[in-house]
């Protein structure tokens, strides 16, 4: 029997998406599943990829939102995709029917590390950034729309950067500052083409920033936060205490060490300086699809997570850093299956998820602290045995919640405080 990659070790998967490179970069996720399209009389069906790339989030009134991709099946070319949004009264119980938010069906990238996102401004309006891809290899645009009637109707799509060029715009984030400004950041290559023209060598990608002051009607010219950096690996985004948005990545310092480093968002658009936060010396030529989380707390603590191979072992990692930037030693978390963590706080509460497969199930396990991180419950939250999108965690009132796309289960929201601990588990 042949394992499916996407149950492979997490040391095996990197190994192999180093040795067959980014053209392979699809079998890498786990949250990509297959599905035959309709066999036709001139050759044999081909497989058609289901993304399961969902992003959610709660308004300022405690619906519940999710965004995801929906191929028309009517469309036999496969090409017909559309951004949807559902919302849920009852924490995901129920939900409603999908409503397309764009008249025209476009490209849509909904991966694990590249999925829509879903953000609400101070007003309550609802904001909405998707990839688009373009038809050269890994080049994509990235697009914006927004609602003013809380997801009623939604503006036509616009692209984010002036840059047109067919090259590399992709694996955006997106977040909203408390002035209510809107900062949108992703993977471009355009400083790897000019490089080339120069005939110079460049390593990795960089990360362009948009912002928009206006409530999303436009997006002012945008601007390089840091060269040299993953070409395919998520970019957290956070508030720090003083309510302005930092970016962490996997950047690749000199000569080709893929360590990661955090900077923040300057509304003037301003160099800020690059400062490094994680020290695993990982020395590999190619992108393991897999980047870091970030959160503060109030006090200026910083939390993080990121996945990295030290000393020939992979593994996720946790570390926090004191409102100084002085990082305390990371702790290795979950087994060497485990993969794709995210962090948030809420208060005192600080959540950490992600996923392992443990030869049978696809489980998502967490660690839970009351106490900003000074004492951790491990729970496990929910398992699966079909494909499934990446953890991620949202917040509502004083609670953090996960929320899981499933293939076979669909959407799936636990309270992470009232999940059962393990210790409780084996007591019963």
């Amino acid at each position: 029997m042949i394992t499916p990659y996407f149950k492979l070790p997490i040391n095996l998967r990197i190994q192999a998406t180093a040795a067959l490179c980014l053209s392979l970069f699809f079998l890498a996720q786990p949250s990509t599943a297959f599905a035959q399209q309709p066999t036709k009389a001139e050759g044999p069906a081909k497989p058609m990829k289901i993304e399961l790339g969902t992003s959610a989030a709660f308004d300022a009134q405690g619906r519940l939102w999710q965004v995801s991709k929906e191929t028309d099946q009517a469309d036999a070319t496969g090409k017909a995709q559309y951004v949807v949004l559902r919302s849920s009264t009852d924490l995901g119980k129920t939900w409603s029917a999908p409503k397309r938010v764009q008249a025209m069906p476009e490209a849509i990238s909904a991966d694990g590390e590249n999925r829509p996102k879903l953000a609400f401004g101070n007003d309550g309006a609802m904001f909405i950034a998707y990839t688009k891809p373009l038809s050269k290899p890994y080049s994509g645009e990235i697009r914006f729309l927004r609602s003013l009637d809380g997801g009623q109707h939604f503006s036509a799509p616009l692209t984010v950067h002036h840059n047109r060029d067919e090259i590399t715009h992709r694996f955006e984030s997106m977040i909203v500052d408390g002035q209510g400004r809107i900062f949108i950041t992703w993977i471009d290559k355009r400083d790897v083409e000019a490089a080339k023209l120069r005939k110079e060598s460049y390593r990795g990608a960089a990360i362009y920033v948009a912002m928009s002051d206006d409530n999303g009607a436009s997006f002012q010219p945008e601007w390089k936060l840091a060269d040299f950096t993953c070409e395919c690996c998520r970019i957290a985004l956070s508030l720090n205490a003083s309510g302005a948005p930092v970016a962490m990545w996997r950047h690749i310092f000199e000569p080709n060490i893929r360590d990661h480093a955090i900077a923040t968002l300057s509304p003037s658009k301003q160099a800020n300086l690059i400062q490094r936060v994680s020290f695993d010396d990982w020395r590999v030529d190619a992108c393991p699809h897999h980047g870091p989380s970030l959160a503060f707390g109030a006090d200026g603590t910083r939390y993080q997570t990121w996945f990295n191979v030290k000393a020939g072992e992979g593994s996720i990692f946790y570390a926090k850093a004191d409102a100084a930037g002085n990082l305390a030693p990371p702790i290795s978390l979950g087994s060497a299956q485990a993969s794709h963590a995210e962090i948030m706080v809420k208060g005192s509460k600080v959540a950490i998820v992600w996923k392992e497969f443990d030869g049978k199930l696809t489980k998502i396990a967490a660690r839970f602290s009351n106490d900003a991180g000074k004492t951790w419950l491990d729970k496990k939250l929910a398992t699966t045995t079909s494909h499934s999108d990446q953890p991620h965690l949202i917040a509502h009132s004083d609670n953090i919640y996960l929320a899981w796309q499933t293939l076979a289960e669909g959407m799936r929201i636990v309270a992470i405080d009232a999940a059962t601990s393990s210790d409780e588990a084996a007591k019963k």
